[in-house]
């Protein structure tokens, strides 16, 4: 089985998060980045690190990509999303500015 290409920024975002890397994966965020996590929406780094500490970074979390789709500059991942905090298939779109990510929101996959 061959692993989908996930295009830049996105491919070094997923990296920085399987790797836990707290600094990395809040620097791939525009200033007023956003993350949507199932209807609650976390914008600015502190509040995005603030969720993150607990529900995401914090909670261990890897995502094996199964499945990429580029439409402009959205970039929707289909993966399954592994940690101690939630467990499943997972879609991640990302919506992307230059070299940073503007959007994440994430829903079941």
């Amino acid at each position: 089985m061959t692993t989908p290409t996930v295009p830049e920024p996105v491919a070094s975002f997923i990296e920085h998060v399987n790797a836990h890397d707290d600094g990395a994966f809040l620097d791939a965020f525009v200033a007023e980045g956003v993350v949507d996590d199932w209807g609650r929406t976390f914008t600015g780094r502190a509040a995005i690190k603030t969720w993150s500490d607990k529900e995401f970074i914090g909670s261990r979390g890897t995502l094996t990509v199964e499945e990429v789709d580029v439409a402009g500059s959205t970039v929707t991942v289909v993966g399954d999303w592994r940690s101690n905090h939630a467990n499943g298939r997972s879609r991640f779109v990302f919506d992307v500015d230059g070299d940073k990510i503007a959007t994440m929101t994430i829903r079941e996959g």
